[in-house]
């Protein structure tokens, strides 16, 4: 996917002189995330630490929706039509949360399925589904994106509001929701990496093998170079199919670190959603 990348470090967080007290726990947990390093080729231990600092920033949010403070000056708005503009956006993230973490939950399956396969050295099936799945995965993907896309570029509502509070948590809220466009960004990109060709598939795992250089390289690109020349190995190769093992394993623990990030996420989304409908049915 050679025309998506993240942009997150390009992205301002423009923050007034002087804020609410109440607002600066969650504008300093944003700035954190904005000075991490998105990379255009993000591994798994970025998209994972990327899905912390989102979790914390949501935390944060929540916990400030939910002071009597902002409860009192949010009901106290006049003018409620920027709840629907958020709203809107929280649906859609739910949406594209829901679906990324049932990739990852799939991904996990079939990479413990390739595991069974590699200790029974049988797995022609196996990597046959797994493939297919890579495809799939790679279409869904490309969906996902163009959904984060539209969010990116959707309408931005108006908003006359004389109550410095209220003013901020909506300027907070646009930017937790354009800070997880941009970390999701980053965990489409660690899915989307390119499927292997069927040619040297050996010459990756030789490399990682003999020389340990496994920095800046996709995991799962790392796994697929390897998969469908494994079940030929001879007795020489046993290295080769004991890395695989071990990096087969390692990926599966990042998936489950990922899994988790994307279930805390899908979480708090919840319970900042339920606290802005009870805002705006505050007559």
């Amino acid at each position: 996917m050679a025309s998506f990348s993240t942009k997150s470090n390009n992205r301002s967080i423009s923050l007034p002189s002087r804020s609410h007290p109440a607002t600066q726990k969650i504008e300093e947990e944003l700035n954190k995330l904005k000075t991490w390093e998105f990379s255009a080729s993000p591994t798994a231990e970025a998209v994972h630490n990327g899905l912390l600092g989102l979790v914390e920033v949501h935390k944060c949010m929540s916990d400030l929706l939910n002071l009597p403070l902002t409860l009192q000056a949010l009901s106290r708005c006049q003018d409620k039509k920027w709840v629907d503009e958020i709203l809107d956006k929280s649906v859609r993230f739910l949406d594209i949360c829901g679906t990324t973490r049932e990739l990852v939950s799939q991904f996990k399956e079939n990479v413990r399925d390739i595991q069974s396969s590699v200790r029974r050295r049988k797995g022609d099936v196996s990597i046959n589904n797994y493939t297919s799945f890579r495809k799939k995965m790679k279409k869904d993907v490309k969906n996902l994106v163009t959904a984060l896309k539209k969010m990116d570029h959707g309408e931005v509502v108006a908003v006359m509001e004389v109550d410095q509070l209220v003013s901020g948590v909506i300027r907070l809220l646009r930017e937790v929701a354009t800070m997880g466009i941009s970390v999701f960004q980053m965990v489409l990109v660690f899915l989307s990496a390119p499927i292997s060709k069927p040619i040297s598939k050996w010459s990756l795992v030789s490399r990682l093998v003999n020389k340990g250089d496994q920095d800046n390289v996709n995991e799962i690109e790392s796994v697929d170079a390897a998969l469908s020349s494994l079940f030929k190995c001879g007795p020489s190769e046993v290295e080769k199919i004991q890395f695989v093992q071990s990096k087969l394993g390692t990926l599966e623990a990042h998936f489950e670190c990922i899994e988790n990030g994307l279930d805390n996420i899908f979480r708090c989304l919840i319970r900042s959603r339920s606290t802005l409908l009870n805002v705006v049915s505050c007559q």
